[in-house]
């Protein structure tokens, strides 16, 4: 039997405590947006319940993580990372 990669952890949302089962690249993201922020896991899980994403809170938050730094992807970054830029 395969063991899933999910690691699951307790949050602090609206509704009150609760558990997400995220991968770990999620979680580490999470934990730079919350660094970048300045705003704790329970701060922003609480802000993404606040945009009234469908589906469930995990999904919310795997969405908001992509858009997240889907938004901070522009092309000066790719540049200075090193990537390919749009032609």
């Amino acid at each position: 039997m395969t063991q899933s990669s999910l690691i699951s952890r307790n949050v602090i949302a609206a509704s009150g405590r609760s558990s997400m089962r995220l991968e770990p690249e999620t979680w580490e993201a999470l934990r730079e947006i919350c660094q970048r922020e300045r705003v704790g896991l329970a701060g922003l899980v609480q802000r993404v319940e606040g945009e009234g994403a469908p589906g469930s809170r995990t999904s919310a938050v795997r969405v908001f993580v992509l858009g997240y730094f889907k938004a901070a992807a522009t092309e000066d970054g790719h540049a200075a990372a090193g990537h390919g830029g749009l032609a």
